[in-house]
């Protein structure tokens, strides 16, 4: 209610009662004045009355709340279901209008005013998380691969010749297909294995910039965020290589906000040499659901030609999620999220590294890697090959997602393109492996209840697999194995 109604309501209900229910009011508002005012995540959480009398603020801004309109366009924010209405805030019309998703919309006054507001809570929280220079962003509602591909047709335009993209290989179709979907022919440069770690190889990426010519070349496709045993790439010295060769650089940091080290490493890229943009993924980074990136920069005009990409209007439902996610927490309750994910790295590493001693495996050393970690399974290697991927297959009935198993061996034909030792980010890597990620959102309870069913999964295929062997042995060769034990 605004002061006027106030005021009459005091001739229904004591004046005292009502000023108080006014000063209540104004403290809703005093925080809504401040978002507005500086654009940044409030450092503390916000309640879900506060985030609620905000939401309905702005959706009575937009056209289709509007108790007098008469629509008759095709496109008048018209909801069927009351349900979906109240799913979406009765914020209908999205985002951006026909030729810009960053562009305020005539209609929906309100839901422009949330775009706005979210991209630059979003900003925020990039600078928060280390990236202190970046310079603009913007949410869009698709996932990370369909925002790779959206940054690569932008650079098409600045580079009309160029036909390849250098890609340091990551095993994860989307990132490939981000590259062909745009029309593009990604060159794949092999990792290198250093110890256990798989990282970049510069030397071979320098030689294929000279040999297919820089100006031939789109952009150097690098990434943060990545399984291991891959660690994440050399930012600094590929961005040193960009800036020397004048070629783009685009950064595929899927879940990479939730690492500070991933958040350095493009800092200090863009500090010493070149990034042009890098794109991140809001499912994994603030716990919403699937469907919305961000794709940030060091260069507004690149960032706003980039959304000027983006065909018509776009769904306003991840802005919504990742700004109602961030209000929820505040800045000190994100910054708690990502301190607690950090020390269960450390304990997830300690939980894995017994558990596979106990099993004859040791816990591959890859300190580059901030987020993931991988134990061998040689011993399962050497019963079978069936034993190794049947783990895998245990596990997921048994309600472990998450971690993968990796078989050697895999080949896999991705947009025309056949991988060797596919999932291992490299063509022959030693030894077959289980992957776990201490990710944000992660308990103590999951790491805890994961090695107690993968010590129950190792076990059982133990024996399995020594049952089969002793039920094929001869008598005599039963008779050796037994007096081994």
């Amino acid at each position: 209610m605004n002061n006027e109604n106030f005021n009459l309501s005091e001739k229904i209900v004591s004046s005292s009662y009502v000023r108080q229910g006014l000063q209540a009011r104004r403290s809703h508002e005093q925080l809504i004045r401040v978002l507005i005012d500086q654009g940044k995540c409030p450092e503390e959480r916000w309640s879900e009355s506060t985030i609620e009398l905000f939401l309905n603020e702005l959706a009575v801004m937009d056209s289709n709340n509007f108790l007098g309109n008469c629509g008759v366009g095709e496109r008048e924010g018209r909801v069927a279901s009351s349900l979906v209405a109240r799913r979406h805030y009765r914020l209908i019309h999205g985002i951006g209008r026909s030729g810009d998703i960053a562009a305020v919309q005539p209609k929906a006054a309100g839901s422009s005013l949330l775009n706005k507001i979210t991209n630059s809570v979003v900003l925020d929280v990039l600078k928060l998380t280390g990236v202190r220079s970046v310079s603009s962003c913007f949410v869009v509602p698709m996932a990370t691969g369909m925002s790779l591909t959206l940054c690569f047709l932008t650079l098409r335009h600045r580079r009309p010749g160029a036909r390849y993209i250098l890609w340091p290989r990551i095993d994860q179709k989307s990132c490939f297909k981000s590259m062909v979907t745009a029309g593009f022919e990604p060159v794949v440069i092999e990792n290198v294995l250093e110890g256990d770690e798989l990282t970049t190889n510069l030397e071979e990426v320098e030689r294929k910039i000279e040999e297919l010519g820089a100006k031939n070349i789109l952009c150097v496709h690098s990434t943060t965020s990545c399984f291991a045993p891959r660690v994440p790439d050399r930012l600094e010295e590929l961005a040193v290589l960009c800036a020397k060769h004048d070629i783009p650089h685009i950064v595929n940091n899927a879940y990479g906000v939730q690492s500070s080290k991933c958040m350095h490493l493009i800092q200090q890229g863009a500090r010493v040499g070149r990034i042009d943009a890098f794109v991140q993924s809001l499912d994994k980074n603030f716990m919403v659901p699937v469907g919305g990136a961000i794709i940030a920069g060091f260069d507004e005009d690149l960032i706003k030609e980039i959304s000027k990409m983006y065909p018509g209007r776009a769904s306003a439902s991840p802005s919504l999620d990742v700004l109602i996610t961030l209000l929820s927490l505040g800045a000190s309750g994100y910054k708690k999220l990502l301190t607690e994910r950090k020390e269960l790295y450390s304990h997830l590493a300690q939980e894995v590294k017994a558990l596979a001693e106990r099993h004859g495996e040791r816990l591959l050393h890859t300190p580059h890697n901030p987020i993931s970690l991988a134990m061998s399974l040689n011993h399962l290697k050497t019963c079978s090959d069936q034993a190794v991927t049947q783990l895998g297959s245990m596990l997921f009935t048994r309600q472990v997602s998450g971690a993968r198993v990796v078989p050697l061996g895999v080949e896999q034909t991705v947009s025309g393109h056949t991988f060797r030792g596919f999932m291992s980010h490299s063509d022959a890597y030693p030894c077959p492996y289980l992957n776990a990620a201490s990710a944000i959102g992660i308990t103590k309870e999951d790491i805890s209840l994961c090695m107690k069913r993968l010590d129950k999964c190792l076990k059982s295929l133990r024996k399995e697999v020594s049952s089969e062997k002793n039920e094929s042995a001869s008598p005599v060769e039963c008779l050796e194995d037994q007096t081994v034990l």
